[in-house]
């Protein structure tokens, strides 16, 4: 019987979906969420669109922490997040 992490060859990550997804909610302004994850190139895309937007932008950030909590994701080594 295999366990759900032995899928994975690369391992897990050492990052929560739930502080990932709660930090996009919350944060989502920053791009907190993908800060966390180590997905800087997204990070920053997230800050420079709600800078540019006044503030709109900060929907994407919200949006994409509720996918993370639903769907999960992956950190910036490509490792699926823990639950």
């Amino acid at each position: 019987m295999t366990t759900p992490y032995q899928q994975y060859p690369q391992g897990v990550s050492d990052k929560s979906k739930v502080v990932a997804g709660v930090l996009g909610i919350v944060l989502g302004f920053f791009g907190a969420g993908r800060f966390y994850m180590g997905d800087t190139k997204t990070g920053v895309l997230q800050l420079v669109v709600s800078i540019v937007t006044c503030g709109a932008g900060a929907l994407w950030g919200t949006i994409d922490g509720i996918l993370i909590l639903v769907n999960g994701g992956v950190d910036g080594q490509g490792r699926p997040l823990r639950d």
